[in-house]
Order: structure tokens, then C-alpha cells, then sequence
């Protein structure tokens, strides 16, 4: 371990899960870690608010890639079950239409087949299971050059292409998502479910590429329940981190990153306190870099293309209520009619009247009877800065009523009731997020995985100014829960590996750095994820 002294310093900016896992990494490695956040405890998006029932989720709901996770608590030392109950749910997802349904997909990829047998036929059965195969092609194509990777390399996807048979015909780089999908599934519902998927990254199933098809895998490879909700990974991490001499501070807005000399950092607070550091980590949204949100010493370290256009955003509502009338399990989505017109208004920043709805049921999964008022949260995608915010702005109210009324009254006529129906203090808007995530527009996404180069685009770790690096889920690897914390695990290896060097030259304004994994630490964790 490095012995911790002035020279070793690293503030990281922001607890969310690339930063507390950057900040875990750093600090087990001895180095002087200190975590600023202006909230009032960490997550950052993985949050929560208040209910009857207790603390519910108002972000991120679904656990998967657990590999990634317990790769992370084994470098430190650690196994990810001494510290979270990650419970597998057999159910994946429960789906509703408004004419058909429910379908049921699951972990037992046979039970899932059968299920859409009974659901579609057997032609969309043959169809599902050759749909799942290119989808795990794709996965296992692109998970070490691309989702593994520090930095994406064109070359080493390009030769992967090439030398893999017939993963050219999976990938489809001329076509959308959907003009795919509807070249795999003959049956117009499972297009639509399988499209979701783009959404779990920011994107329209109509304007994202093919490749992302490989989510289902990923989905498919497993979903897990945390006991205590999603805040709970968070908390953990932030446990772990203290115990490795990590310090914490919250209710510190971070108000401009200045330079201080060669690979020196000057962090101001709004408080009118000044912190100096060697390295500093921002796990915040790489766009208020851009935007000159954190001062004009660090602005060119984004580019524009790597944080624009923007990804979607949501309205969230998080509550607890007890539910009639259909029978939920952990992840539910009810699906509309029109999914061309959804993404339609979406794109022209309006809110969607006729939107597909997400339900988390917090308090249901494997083995759990709830009884009483249960924990909820409600998704539906929206614009990451809608033009009539300009209108709304002076409205607030106006849109959050609005909102409550399409939501829960499109749940009614699919047969679910909430008694009693959440007030508008449950909703989370896209204002609302950008008002929690400086810089976002209120995306939670980070930029638009739209396009074929989409993930070359975004910023990865090592920035073009030496001591600065960034973390999070508008950096490479990209958003979703493991994405982010793998951010975080490059961006502290990338940290220690820079502080080893005994080479003083000025770097390139190439972007990007290297793997920094071990030997040791490749032996203890598998780079593979479950098939």
C-alpha cells in the first residue's frame, strides 16, 4: 500500500456510484481520499425519498452484472455478500398490453422460450431463441473492447468484427434498433419489448443502434433484488470506503476546479473554503465541465461531442400505496399502442399522453407476501430538456398535476389501482433533475447512445489536463449501475498507475489511458460475465 502523504492527495467530486468506487479503490490503496458532495448523503442518482413505508427508491432499480460488482469488493479484499443480500429473481420482468398480457421473461432462459410459446406461438418462440443467441454474440463480442475497456478502440472492435463468423449480420450497423428488431420478431409486442431496451441506456429503440440488443443478454445473465433497496449499494460502498480511511463531506458544493501549478488542483466550495490536491475525480455530469460550470481551467478538458446531443430523461414518481386489482412481481412494464408516437413527442420535448410505464415494486419479488402500504417507483421516459419548459417553467404545478392524472389514470384502465393515488410531492421531473445534477439538462444519461460511434464519443476517464479525471455514467463505459462503477474502478486504477510513473514528460492530448488490472487481480475476478 502507498503511505498516505501530502503528494498522494485525490478529491473525488460527487458520491455517486462511480465515485464511491473510485474513492474505495484509491483509498484501500492509501491513498488520502476526500469525497465532496452537495447532497446530503451519497448515491448521487441512486436516491431515495420518504414514504410511509420507508425510504423508497427514486432512481436506478435494477442490480445486474453483479460479476462487476463482486469483482470490485474482492480487489479491495472484501465479498460483496458480507456487506449486501443481493437476492435473484427468477421473474426478470412482468409485461402488460393494452389488450394482451401478462408475459412473463425469466432467469431459466427455457421458462422464458415457453412463456412466449404460450404467449405468441411457437413461430415467436424460434424467433425469441434466435434473437437470445445473437443478442449473447453480440455481449460476448463487445464486452472486453468496448464495456471492460478504459477506453473504446476502433481498431480492436473492428478486428473482433472481422475475424468473429457472421457477428457482422448481428451487429447491423446500417440499421436502427427497431428496423432490426422487426427483422427478428414477427410478432409487433415482443418488437416493442425488446426495443425497450434502448431506454436503459438513454436512447429511442428507433434512433439507436442494433448493437444494443446485447442488453437483453446482460438482463438475461441475471437480475438481482438488494435487501433494502437500491440505496443500500451505496451505503455500502460508502461504509467500506470510511473503513479505508475515505472522508466525507456533505453539503459541499463544489463551486470551480482551479489549476495550482503542475498536476496541483485548487477545489473552492461555496463556503469560501479552498482544498489542494494532486488529482481530482468528478463524478458529475462531464457536461457542467464543458459548459464552464466548474471554471474555465478545466472546460477543455470535455468536448462538446462527447456530452451532446443528450440522452433522455424521466418523470419518476416515488411512493408507497397499497395496489389492486393486478397481480405484480418486482419489475412490471405496461406498454402502449403507439411506441413510434411516444418517441415522437419525446423528441419534439414534450411529455408522451400515451407513454410506456415502468412499476418497481419494491416490496414484492422471490419470496416476499407484502401486507400494507408498499414501496413504489413509476418511470416514464421524457425529454432530457423539453422545449415547453420555457412555458412550464412559470407552471410547475400545471405539469406535475398533469403528469399525475396520465400516469396513474393509463395504470387504471390497465387495471391497477393505488389507494391512495401519491401527491405531486412523490414526482421527479427533468427540471427536477437538473436542478439535482448541474450541467445534466436534466438527463439521466449523460450523451445520446444514438449512432454507431455513439460510445467512441463520450469521455473516458483520463482527461487531456494531468491530475483530473472523471467518473460516472456520461463517462465510458456509459450509463446503468455497473457501467458507472466500472468508470469509477478505471478512473482509480488510471490515478494509481499515473502516480507510480517515474516519467515526468507531459502527456499527449490523446484521449483515453490503459487497463491497469493486475495480475492479482485478474486471478481473483473473471473479466467474463455469466453466459
Amino acid at each position: 500500500m502507498l503511505k498516505r502523504t501530502a503528494s498522494n492527495r485525490t478529491i473525488v467530486i460527487g458520491a455517486g456510484i462511480g465515485g464511491l468506487a473510485a474513492a474505495l479503490r484509491l483509498a484501500h490503496a492509501g491513498q488520502d481520499v476526500i469525497v465532496l458532495d452537495r447532497a446530503g448523503g451519497p448515491g448521487g442518482k441512486l436516491r431515495t425519498m420518504p414514504s410511509v413505508a420507508g425510504p423508497v427508491d427514486a432512481g436506478p432499480t435494477v442490480f445486474t452484472m453483479k460479476p462487476l460488482f463482486d469483482r470490485l469488493y474482492c480487489e479491495v479484499g472484501e465479498r460483496l455478500e458480507d456487506h449486501i443480500e443481493a437476492i435473484a429473481e427468477p421473474v426478470l420482468a412482468r409485461h402488460w398490453w393494452p389488450d394482451s398480457g401478462p408475459l412473463d421473461l425469466y432467469a431459466d432462459p427455457e421458462r422464458s422460450a415457453e412463456a412466449i410459446r404460450a404467449f405468441s406461438g411457437a413461430k415467436s418462440e424460434a424467433e425469441f431463441r434466435r434473437f437470445s443467441a445473437k443478442a449473447k454474440q453480440l455481449f460476448k463480442a463487445f464486452e472486453a473492447p468496448i464495456m471492460h475497456a478504459p477506453q473504446p478502440k476502433l481498431g480492436a472492435v473492428t478486428k473482433r468484427v472481422l475475424t468473429a463468423p457472421g457477428l457482422m449480420g448481428a451487429l447491423a450497423p446500417h440499421k436502427s434498433m427497431w428496423r432490426w428488431l422487426r427483422g427478428q420478431f414477427s410478432d409487433p409486442r415482443l418488437v416493442q419489448l425488446f426495443g425497450r431496451y434502448a431506454t436503459y441506456v438513454g436512447g429511442s429503440p428507433f434512433d439507436s443502434p442494433a448493437l444494443l440488443a446485447l442488453i437483453w443478454h446482460a438482463e438475461a445473465s441475471g437480475v438481482w433484488r438488494i435487501k433494502g433497496g437500491m440505496h443500500r449499494l451505496a451505503t455500502a460502498l460508502e461504509g467500506l470506503a470510511e473503513s479505508r480511511g475515505a472522508r466525507f463531506q456533505y453539503g459541499a458544493h463544489v463551486t470551480k476546479i482551479a489549476t495550482n501549478g503542475p498536476q496541483s488542483f485548487r477545489v473552492l466550495l461555496a463556503t469560501g473554503e479552498e482544498l489542494l490536491t494532486d488529482n481530482v475525480v468528478f463524478n458529475g455530469d462531464p457536461a457542467a465541465l464543458a459548459a464552464g460550470m466548474l471554471g474555465e481551467d478545466v472546460t477543455r478538458t470535455v468536448r462538446t461531442e462527447g456530452v451532446a446531443p443528450r440522452a433522455l430523461s424521466a418523470f419518476v414518481w416515488s411512493f408507497a400505496a397499497e395496489p389492486q386489482g393486478l397481480d405484480l412481481t418486482h419489475h412490471n412494464v405496461f406498454f402502449n399502442h403507439h411506441y413510434r408516437r411516444e418517441f415522437a413527442a419525446i423528441d419534439a420535448g414534450r411529455m408522451p399522453v400515451d407513454a410506456t410505464l415502468y412499476v418497481c415494486a419494491q416490496d414484492r419479488g422471490a419470496g416476499l407476501t407484502p401486507s400494507g402500504p408498499e414501496r413504489f417507483e413509476i418511470i416514464m421516459n421524457g425529454a432530457a430538456a423539453p422545449a415547453d419548459y420555457v412555458q412550464l417553467a412559470a407552471k410547475p404545478a400545471e405539469e406535475r398535476h398533469s403528469c399525475r392524472l396520465l400516469i396513474f389514470q393509463t395504470l387504471e384502465r390497465a387495471g391497477l389501482v393505488f389507494s391512495p393515488r401519491p401527491d405531486i410531492s412523490a414526482l421527479t421531473t427533468p427540471a427536477d433533475f437538473a436542478n439535482l445534477f448541474p450541467g445534466s439538462d436534466g438527463s439521466l444519461y449523460g450523451r445520446s447512445p444514438h449512432g454507431m460511434m455513439a460510445s467512441f464519443k463520450r469521455p473516458v476517464v483520463r482527461t487531456t489536463l494531468p491530475g483530473l479525471y472523471l467518473a460516472g455514467g456520461g463517462v465510458h463505459p456509459g450509463p446503468g449501475l455497473p457501467m458507472a462503477m466500472s468508470s469509477g474502478r478505471h478512473a482509480a486504477a488510471a490515478i494509481l498507475t499515473d502516480h507510480a510513473s517515474t516519467s515526468r514528460s507531459p502527456r499527449t492530448d490523446t484521449r483515453g489511458g490503459m487497463s491497469t488490472d493486475s495480475r492479482m487481480t485478474d486471478a481473483m475476478a473473471s473479466r467474463s460475465l455469466p453466459s
